[in-house]
């Protein structure tokens, strides 16, 4: 017997429906989890700009029914946000600055200079990102009673860097390990110390890195909630996080407000990643991939 031999443009013809038919399901499954995602950042939009009427209305109309625009003056009149975002925005920055200072220092010891237990001491970093927050909420809030540092924004700062603080000096020293080793050896050969080589030569080429390490601690610091509520009881030091957990009311529920709140809480953050979103997927993967 003679084996048939398939045509090849039946063959071909086979793989591009076969390739269409992947395309289309990866594209329809793109299409569906990005729709889920999104999906909470649009009921907000649509929530924040129409009355509660039709929020708390079931079923919830998907569109805007009417535009509502007095929930951000009420939001300004009525409460003290523009204090809270201040608050934040100083606790935040305080934290990235102390953040990038130290995490410098730190990745660059742990990158780019031998000294015994080093090693250990990289882990020991990590192992401290193992244990809860609350774990030692009490004896700092007892330690810093004592030292009459409660109520103080540098204060507050100071324990969110502490916090955020070893997953910064990792995310840098994934960025120094890619420094050639020879471009260091030649700045010294040619005068530099190891300082002078870490400002002239090692934080140029590591831009991303810093970055993505400014990224992470002021967000960290932004969001943050639970030290916030207490070390910063008075309420001219309160951040916009614990702020707004202080909108809820008891007799009415102004949905719309929230939802303003949230919204104008989001935008400082927002617009500080897009203007840095450039440098931080290459300063978080820095040092995934050695060359």
């Amino acid at each position: 017997m003679v084996a048939q031999v398939e045509d090849p443009r039946t063959v071909t013809s086979k793989y591009d429906a076969r390739r269409l038919l992947n395309s289309t399901l990866l594209y329809l499954t793109v299409t569906v989890v990005s729709l889920i995602i999104v999906f909470p950042v649009y009921w907000m939009l649509i929530s924040t700009f129409q009355p509660s009427k039709y929020i708390l209305h079931y079923p919830p109309p998907l569109l805007p029914q009417e535009l509502y625009f007095d929930q951000f003056a009420e939001l300004f009149t009525e409460h003290p946000i523009a204090r809270w975002l201040r608050n934040s925005f100083l606790i935040a920055a305080m934290t990235m600055l102390l953040c990038m200072a130290l995490s410098v220092l730190g990745a660059f010891a742990l990158s780019n200079l031998r000294w015994p237990g080093r090693n250990l001491f990289g882990l020991f970093l990590l192992v401290t990102q193992m244990l809860p927050e609350v774990l030692i909420l009490i004896p700092l809030y007892i330690i810093y009673r004592r030292l009459n540092m409660l109520n103080s924004i540098p204060s507050l700062a100071l324990i969110d860097a502490a916090f955020i603080l070893p997953i910064c000096i990792w995310i840098l020293k994934g960025v120094f390990d890619n420094v050639p080793p020879e471009v260091l050896d030649a700045s010294v050969v040619d005068g530099c110390t190891e300082l002078g080589a870490l400002w002239r030569i090692v934080l140029p080429l590591s831009a991303p890195g810093l970055a993505a390490v400014a990224v992470v601690a002021f967000f960290f610091a932004w969001n943050e909630y639970l030290y916030a509520g207490i070390m910063l009881s008075s309420g001219e030091f309160m951040p916009a996080s614990v702020g707004l957990s202080t909108l809820k009311a008891i007799a009415q529920t102004p949905v719309e407000q929230y939802m303003a709140a949230g919204l104008v809480f989001s935008v400082l953050p927002v617009a500080f990643y897009l203007a840095m979103q450039r440098y931080i997927v290459s300063g978080l993967t820095a040092g995934a991939v050695k060359g």
